[in-house]
């Protein structure tokens, strides 16, 4: 850390202004002009624009077929920038598999994740050992990946569409169908009651329906035979039933929605429905976050989405997924932009970037295979941008503390706090409740913890990029005389007031996660 020039500590002056009122609670002011810091010291933390950061609901992605096993984990790239080959699960804070039903809930009433010996089981394992959370989409539709949804549900008589009778494993499963809702309502609730858990679940990707389960061109009637006529009503009636469901069951884990312009609507093309807005509306009401899987595409991720990322920046997380496959299987080229030149997939990374920074997104992905062979291979400078500048970083660049106080005395604490990141913190997400907190912590010499404070009003999701926050805080030390050191973090007030947050700087960090400021003498 450093005092003020970095090596001397330097006492602020006792402010004299005749009639001054000190602040009787801790509070959120704009600056330190108005308070009085007394006989306290400045301390001015070291930033660390670079460290890797491992945050919930921040950083990069890493993605895992529902196919692959725990080796995966350990996939080595190549960077030229560094001269060596590195694991992206190092830069990651969250792991992803987008599968399928069939494959989690193969008959009814049993679930992958118990049978340990299963690809599946062991390939969240994997991510687990690892110390990084798992995310989850589920997907239904069955037009293009096969059998999705298990067979156990259509024997059981829900209704489905088969759009290709050469391939009669490819059913889709009717929505309102109330077979479907039961078995589906059924399967959620287990997922929940294992994975409804913060430690071990980054977000569930929560609706499912849908080509690839991104939320468009949902089936709910035979197209060669349906009017449209229905199309709005079932659309919102399938949505409401979807949402709730993952709502009611997922109470401590962020859920996530795909913001598309046709969400939940039989077609994947076209202008933005009337209703979507409404619809996305009620499942953010209802605690849903944000993500989209076109970044990048210019001719799909266009005004209207960026329109509704700005309208919720800062008010909900949004997560990115990059929309061109460039290892093959799209003409990425073609893109509209014009900016994207055949055989450049760092062309491509490049404009992912850029809508994310325009989005302010929280996380970006290292998709499966050359897309995050890409990423390190040819893009990695953007791999480092994106740790030192996008989702959120949040660190104490200035504290005002004592070095002497008095037994049973109430002592003033004035700190600031910066947002270097163009996301921000979701503490204001209703899975969350505003848990996070600051702390300030008395530490033995062994930094073991003998007391903690924590500054109830402090609010860290109100802390943006260019828009420091400063707050003043009253605790009262009821400590044995001797000496002690001041120490900080932002807490998981659900868990015990433990540090959960790490915070980019260079200066010492206990193994426990709290930041050591200043020695204190308690008389």
């Amino acid at each position: 850390m450093t005092k003020l020039d970095g090596k001397t500590v330097i006492k602020s002056a006792l402010m004299l202004i005749l009639g001054f009122q000190s602040f009787g609670c801790s509070k959120e002011i704009t600056n330190y002009a108005t308070s009085d810091h007394g006989d306290n010291t400045l301390v001015q933390p070291s930033y660390n624009d670079s460290s890797v950061l491992r945050n919930p609901l921040n950083g990069w992605v890493m993605y895992a077929a529902r196919t692959a096993d725990e080796s995966y984990w350990d996939t080595e790239f190549y960077v030229p920038d560094l001269g060596k080959k590195v694991k992206a699960i190092d830069y990651a804070s969250a792991c992803y598999v987008r599968t399928s039903w069939a494959s989690l809930n193969p008959s009814d009433g049993v679930y992958a994740w118990n049978d340990s010996t299963s690809r599946i089981a062991k390939l969240i394992k994997g991510a687990e050992k690892r110390g990084v959370p798992i995310a989850f989409r589920i997907v239904v539709d069955g037009r293009d990946q096969g059998a999705n949804t298990p067979q156990f549900v259509f024997d059981a008589g829900a209704k489905y569409y088969l759009e290709n009778a050469r391939f009669p494993d490819r059913k889709t499963p009717i929505p309102q169908d109330p077979v479907f809702q039961r078995y589906y309502a059924k399967f959620i609730e287990a997922l929940a009651t294992e994975f409804n858990d913060p430690d071990r679940t980054a977000f569930i990707d929560a609706y499912g329906l849908g080509k690839w389960g991104e939320a468009h061109n949902v089936i709910y009637e035979d197209p060669a035979t349906s009017t449209g006529e229905n199309t709005e009503r079932l659309k919102e009636e399938v949505f409401n039933w979807v949402t709730d469901l993952y709502a009611r069951t997922f109470t401590k884990v962020p859920l996530v929605i795909n913001y598309h312009r046709l969400v939940g609507h039989p077609a994947s093309w076209g202008a933005p429905n009337a209703n979507s807005d409404k619809l996305l509306a009620s499942a953010i009401n209802k605690g849903y976050s944000l993500r989209h899987d076109a970044f990048g595409m210019t001719d799909y991720y266009q005004s209207w989405e960026k329109q509704f990322a700005k309208t919720w920046n800062y008010k909900r997380p949004i997560i990115m997924e990059g929309g061109w496959i460039t290892t093959g299987t799209h003409r990425y080229w073609i893109d509209p932009s014009g900016k994207y030149r055949e055989g450049h997939p760092e062309d491509v990374r490049q404009g992912e970037f850029d809508a994310s920074a325009e989005a302010h997104v929280n996380m970006m992905d290292f998709r499966v295979g050359g897309e995050t062979a890409s990423w390190f291979e040819k893009a990695f400078t953007l791999v480092r941008r994106f740790v030192s500048e996008g989702g959120y970083r949040l660190y104490p660049d200035e504290l005002y503390l004592p070095e002497n106080v008095n037994r049973g005395a109430e002592v003033t604490i004035s700190h600031r706090w910066k947002n270097m990141g163009w996301g921000y913190f979701p503490n204001n997400i209703p899975q969350w409740n505003y848990k996070y907190k600051v702390a300030f912590a008395l530490l033995d010499g062994n930094n073991q913890v003998k007391k903690v404070f924590v500054d109830t009003n402090s609010e860290p999701s109100n802390w943006l990029i260019g828009n420091p926050v400063s707050y003043d805080f009253k605790p009262t030390v009821d400590l044995p005389a001797g000496t002690y050191a001041w120490a900080v973090a932002i807490v998981d007030t659900s868990k015990g007031n433990k540090p959960a947050i790490e915070l980019p700087v260079d200066d010492e960090v206990t193994t426990e996660g709290w930041l050591k400021l200043l020695d204190v003498r308690v008389n």
